[in-house]
């Protein structure tokens, strides 16, 4: 992929999720990633059909996260959660699997979590992506999500919340993009604060980049590669 600042921005989800951050912070998010021309903002569901509203007509999608951001929420919940997304908007649900379930080896009821949270979301046109939160599994239990995910044919497989013990990694993007048909993007989240990193996990697979310092690594990339083009 040949980078560019545009290019770059058009990775990014833009991300405001904080558990402090106000209506005034999604605002001032929107404002942003329609300046940048980001991929979508990744907002808090309650936000969710205001964040709709802002970003109405223009190309960047709103999204939102489900059973965020520990994914122990029952898949009764995690649909309402979904349902309720889609009819306020949202073009892209990020999912956080049940970690716990994953790491007990419960495939069964994994997959039909998955499955069930993705029929809805197909229904409405509307995109999934599967959060795995890989700090805590293995490197088996990664590629038996990342098997689990490619015959479910999700839209993406994603690395993190943010939220866990600690973000995306490259070995971890670069597993999960060996394991995946080119179909399912991979989305790194979770620590990508700069440009070289951010760079790093696009060079290891990542299609989308989840980050909330969208700003900074925009303007990062307008030197060096701006500079690059004027040489």
């Amino acid at each position: 992929m040949q980078l560019s600042a545009d290019v770059v921005a058009a990775l990014i989800d833009h991300a405001v999720l904080g558990p402090d951050q106000m209506s005034a912070d999604l605002e001032e998010g929107c404002r942003l990633a329609l300046e940048l021309g980001t991929a979508s903002v990744c907002c808090k569901p309650d936000w969710l059909r205001q964040c709709s509203e802002l970003l109405d007509g223009s190309a960047v999608l709103p999204s939102t996260v489900i059973g965020f951001p520990h994914g122990a929420h029952s898949p009764a919940v995690k649909l309402a959660e979904a349902r309720t997304a889609l009819a306020d908007g949202a073009a892209e649900l990020d999912m956080v699997v049940n970690v716990g379930r994953v790491r007990d080896g419960a495939w069964d009821a994994v997959t039909d979590e998955i499955r069930g949270v993705l029929d809805v979301t197909r229904s409405e046109g509307a995109v999934l992506k599967v959060i795995f939160e890989t700090c805590f599994l293995d490197d088996d239990q990664v590629r038996r999500m990342c098997e689990i995910c490619s015959r479910l044919e999700v839209d993406f497989v994603k690395t993190s919340t943010g939220f866990g013990s600690a973000g995306a990694t490259v070995e971890h993007v670069a597993l999960m993009r060996s394991e995946c048909p080119e179909s399912i993007g991979v989305k790194a989240s979770g620590g990508i604060r700069d440009l070289d990193t951010l760079v790093a996990m696009v060079e290891a697979g990542a299609t989308r980049i989840g980050a909330s310092g969208t700003v900074k690594l925009v303007s990062a990339a307008h030197e060096r590669f701006d500079a690059m083009t004027t040489d």
